[in-house]
């Protein structure tokens, strides 16, 4: 395929440009218009499976409704990820209260997010499944733009803003919640 050539449909190695809005439940959860879309790397698992695999062939224009199931989303609730906590464990400026999201360290250092889902005498009930763990996923989408990828982009499996230094590039998982 000629680098410079402009793709004319999803596939693998094809930095793609999607609107899209998320139903959970009948309730949106997220968007992104065409003004702001998101945009991503086909093929190299930068956003869920169950997406990514209903998007291959679609062309700039193209809207599809997709409805993701758990296992291909954020996967089914695990109830092993759900633990109880000593209260004194936690730093007094954190609020022990229902529905608190928190950012908590494991042994080898990494970065977990959690939600109290319960309070007591004696223990914090923390949940670490992803909040749409369990959840069927309803995507309304419309392709903005299709580009190929850089080299860079290839070797490093995500894209790359433009006017990025490579010390800033985002990386999946680097987003605010």
């Amino acid at each position: 395929m000629n680098p410079s050539a402009k793709p004319t449909q999803i596939a693998d190695d094809v930095v793609v440009s999607l609107a899209y809005t998320l139903s959970v439940n009948g309730t949106v959860v997220d968007s992104s218009d065409e003004s702001n879309p998101v945009v991503f790397l086909q093929g190299y698992g930068n956003i869920i499976p169950g997406l990514e695999r209903e998007l291959y062939g679609l062309h700039v224009g193209d809207e599809k409704h997709i409805v993701v199931q758990p296992r291909d989303g954020y996967g089914e609730i695990d109830p092993d990820a759900v633990m109880r906590i000593p209260k004194e464990e936690f730093p007094p400026q954190i609020p022990l209260v229902t529905g608190v999201e928190l950012e908590v360290r494991d042994m080898e250092g990494n970065i977990l997010h959690a939600t109290i889902v319960g309070v007591d005498d004696e223990a914090v009930t923390l949940d670490f499944n992803h909040p749409l763990a369990g959840q069927e996923l309803v995507f309304d989408v419309k392709v903005v733009d299709l580009r190929q990828a850089t080299e860079e982009e290839l070797r490093h499996g995500h894209v790359h803003e433009e006017g990025m230094e490579e010390e800033e590039e985002f990386l999946p998982g680097d987003e605010e919640e």
